[in-house]
């Protein structure tokens, strides 16, 4: 029960804000437009602008245990190859919401859940490899599913098709900010006051403004909508995934600790970057 506690009192701030957004919405007093504007500006601007911080700190990081990543992504890798046939032969949706479908079968909420239950369930020790499954995932997950969504709009087995795959994919906000903010670590340049304390800012509300505008949005849907689709999301996510990248770990013969931490963050619930990758793919 201590440990239920533990989880509901993480968790507890992300409902409120979601629920901020949902009574905002029914209220009356916010069109339905301005759930996609708060939506977009989180997918093209603060949301880029807390990865691209992150990721000028990437060439700091400690050596990386490829066997971890290989466990972690490998996991993400198969499952969203499964869910993404799942969807189009189940559902019958097309590339572009397959890719999405596919998206929230293996995306955990591991910045905002990840660090504090894997402190407290698994302790200090765990840090440093939820650390670098977290400097991960943005790159590796958002560049899979951006590679997905751009090969199903204009995918075709010629110079032109990869032209436009590629095109897309350099120049989604996301990818583009991982993409500079790698570069800009390893060329060892510091970040300007000034420019980092405006990114720190941005980065900041990423997170919170997504759950209000997801809270926002989900006052236009009713609640047997989608519900077939949302019970397999949720089956992919919490439990193929943590279980294929726990039998990933054991036959890699990753150390039990980080099994461990790499199976926790596999089984935790679906993060809001999902939503926001659907709102820019899928709009209404």
């Amino acid at each position: 029960m201590s440990q239920f506690l533990q989880h509901f009192v993480l968790a507890s701030p992300l409902f409120l804000l979601v629920l901020v957004g949902y009574l905002l919405a029914r209220s009356g007093q916010w069109p339905e437009a301005v759930s996609d504007a708060l939506s977009r500006f989180a997918y093209v601007v603060a949301m880029p602008a807390m990865l691209f911080r992150m990721m000028c700190d990437f060439p700091a990081q400690p050596p990386v245990d490829l066997r971890l990543l290989l466990a972690f992504f490998g996991g993400c890798l198969i499952v969203f190859g499964i869910a993404r046939l799942v969807a189009q032969r189940l559902f019958r949706l097309d590339g572009v919401a397959q890719s999405v479908f596919a998206l929230g079968g293996v995306f955990s909420n591991n910045v905002t859940l990840g660090v504090a239950t894997a402190q407290a369930l698994l302790g200090e020790a765990a840090l440093p490899a939820v650390s670098m499954i977290i400097v991960f995932n943005a790159l590796v997950l958002w560049t899979l599913v951006t590679v997905s969504v751009e090969w199903a709009r204009h995918g075709a087995f010629s110079v032109q098709g990869f032209g436009k795959t590629a095109r897309g994919v350099l120049t989604n906000p996301i990818v583009a900010s991982i993409l500079l903010g790698t570069t800009w670590g390893y060329a060892g340049l510091p970040v300007p006051v000034f420019v980092d304390r405006p990114l720190r800012m941005l980065g900041e509300v990423a997170v919170p403004l997504s759950l209000v505008a997801l809270g926002m949005s989900l006052a236009v849907y009713r609640l047997r909508e989608g519900i077939d689709q949302s019970l397999a999301i949720c089956a992919f996510k919490l439990v193929l995934q943590p279980l294929m990248v726990w039998l990933l770990a054991r036959l890699l013969g990753l150390p039990p600790l980080e099994t461990q931490a790499v199976t926790l963050l596999a089984s935790l619930a679906i993060g809001i970057n999902v939503f926001m990758m659907s709102q820019h793919c899928c709009p209404r």
